[in-house]
């Protein structure tokens, strides 16, 4: 039987609390909160199986969500909702409100480098506390808790502009701009083969407007996508527009779909 410091099961109970949980298996809450830097430095099991899991268990949940609430949509469209609403930004924001940081177990080096804060490590904890609730008391109480976290998400990108695709919202702008189409390059790659993780730069005229990291090549386009978005809206609006030049190489992209989250005002 694992037997906890009474500090430590203070902030497990408290944490809890504002799942709206109650373990029966309290030592699966500690290891979804447990990070691997700190797994391997004092021999414990991490967070990374149960992420693995809890990634599953949501895109599930979601998944047959989105089928009944939206019986009219097509496969397409339920997927780009569903990518929306599950993506790290959303996670992320979801440990930011839990502060779900404060109660994870890291490596002073990870503390000392942001990682209490770290977005990747918000989503990569949330989907293992999702896990975590799944091994401990079911797929119910995974889909009631997941649900009471994610159905305001779902309502806000299903309406018409919120879908984020800011890789077509980003080709749709050069276009009307009259510039070349943006170019989308991989810049490294970091972690093992089974956790790979993906840095990509996007370049407009040669230039390059915004940088992205993602579990995968077409999550960190994204990324990037809307960081230039960001950037060249602010360039927009002090109407200074960037320099026009020639780049050595370029190719088209073709967006996934044309509707464009109303906030960006493109």
């Amino acid at each position: 039987m694992t037997v906890f410091s009474p500090e430590r099961e203070t902030e497990l109970r408290e944490f809890e609390k504002k799942l709206g949980a109650s373990f029966l298996h309290l030592p699966l809450l500690n290891q979804s909160l447990t990070h691997s830097s700190y797994g391997h430095e004092q021999k414990l099991p991490d967070n990374e199986r149960l992420e693995f899991l809890g990634d599953a268990v949501l895109k599930l949940v979601i998944s047959e969500f989105l089928y009944h609430k939206f019986p009219e949509r097509a496969e397409g469209d339920l997927t780009k909702i569903r990518a929306s609403v599950i993506s790290d930004e959303t996670l992320a924001g979801i440990g930011r409100q839990l502060d779900i940081g404060s109660y994870l177990l890291m490596s002073a080096n990870e503390k000392r480098t942001g990682g209490v804060k770290r977005k990747s490590n918000l989503a990569n904890s949330l989907e293992a506390v999702i896990g975590a609730v799944y091994l401990d008391a079911g797929l119910g109480k995974s889909r009631d808790m997941i649900l009471s976290f994610l159905t305001a998400e779902v309502e806000k990108v299903s309406q018409a502009g919120y879908i984020r695709d800011y890789k077509s919202a980003l080709q749709e702008f050069a276009q009307k701009q009259k510039w070349t189409l943006p170019d989308y390059w991989v810049i490294k790659e970091t972690g093992p083969k089974h956790r790979r993780v993906f840095w990509m730069e996007v370049k407009i005229n040669n230039l390059r407007y915004g940088m992205g990291r993602g579990r995968n090549k077409k999550e960190a386009e994204q990324r990037a996508a809307m960081q230039a978005l960001g950037r060249l809206q602010q360039e927009k609006e002090t109407k200074a527009p960037p320099k026009r030049r020639e780049p050595k190489d370029t190719k088209g992209l073709r967006g996934i779909f044309s509707q464009v989250r109303k906030r960006m005002k493109m």
